[in-house]
This record gives C-alpha cells, structure tokens and sequence, in this order.
C-alpha cells in the first residue's frame, strides 16, 4: 500500500533504534561546543521526532546568521548522503527493490558489496585515482560492537527515554549551531 512505509512507520519499527535501546549498539562519544555526547546521531528533516539521536534541520531561519548557516550545512550533508544511497540505486537493481526477504547479515554485505564495487568504477574511470583520506582522519578509531546480555528492563526505559529526550535533541542542535559557526569563522567566510 503506497504511505504505509513512510519514515515514521519505519522508524517505529526500526532494529537500529531498538539495539540501542537496548543497550546493544556501538559506543559513540564525543565533545561538540565543549559539550560530551554518549549517543550518534542520525541527520533528519522536519518529519522526525525531537530525539537525541536526530539533528533536524532549523525551518526559516533568519538569512545570514548562525541557524541559517547551520540549516545549509545540515541539509547540504542529509542530501549528500541522499544522493550517494540514489546513485547506488541507479547502478545497481538489487538496492532498488524491497529486501523484506533478506536476512540484516545479507543486506550488509550487498550494501557493502555495492559501495565496493561503486568505488572501484569510479576509480577505474579516473586517468589517476584520488584517495582522499581528509574527511576520515578525525573519525577516531573504530568502533567495537559490545556483545553483552539484552539490558535489564530499568536500563531499557532509562535508555528509551535518553534517545527520546528532545532537551538532548535541542542542546545538541545549539551545539552544532555553534560549532559549524565558529569553524565558519576560523575559515573565513569562503566555507
């Protein structure tokens, strides 16, 4: 039925969301506008709710100041990683149809498997391949999946109710504001 997989509806049914809650995801720390974060967080439009792990987009900023600036950056990235997922639809039909039949373990490695095999034609069709390692090099080291017990069910409402914090989701936002502007700044206004 077409509208019955729309973000929402998906999001409520999401197994990222639930390993999280319960406590099964990997750990993600770190400091924006001297602040420490605990959880990732996932770039979103209008439509998602404000949770911690969400960083929305700020509808009709005031052109030219902070939140404006904030608002072309964070929506520049969310359609950044839009098109790279479309670009793998159009090369390949196996992204395109519904996976439902698919085990999580199958998926990742057919994902995994296209961006491979997508790297590896853009590569080929460059006179000189270009490994540009700058936007990972403060990414820190990899993340280790915790295998442990599923939470108790104290730690599963208190985990519950950390994502779904929009006092988190807001604090992160202004921290984000803040943050993209003074590198704005540093940089000078050709950003």
């Amino acid at each position: 039925m077409p509208g019955t997989h729309n973000d929402i509806n998906v999001l409520q049914c999401s197994p990222v969301f639930a390993k999280l809650v319960e406590g099964h995801s990997p750990p993600v720390n770190f400091e924006v506008n001297g602040r420490q974060y605990n959880k990732g967080y996932y770039l979103a439009d209008g439509i998602y709710p404000r949770w911690s792990t969400f960083v929305k987009t700020i509808s009709n900023p005031v052109p030219g100041g902070k939140n404006a600036w904030f608002a072309k950056i964070q929506e520049a990235c969310r359609k950044d990683v839009e098109r790279a997922f479309g670009v793998l639809q159009s090369r390949f039909a196996v992204v395109r149809f519904p996976a439902q039949t698919w085990s999580k373990d199958q998926m990742w490695k057919i994902m995994t498997c296209c961006v491979i095999l997508h790297n590896m034609i853009i590569e080929s069709e460059q006179e000189e391949p270009v490994f540009d390692t700058e936007p990972y090099y403060r990414q820190g080291p990899l993340a280790e999946v915790d295998h442990q017990l599923r939470a108790t069910w104290t730690a599963y409402l208190s985990m519950r109710q950390e994502i779904r914090d929009p006092q988190v989701h807001h604090q992160l936002q202004q921290d984000l504001v803040e943050h993209l502007w003074r590198l704005k700044g540093e940089a000078g206004n050709d950003v």
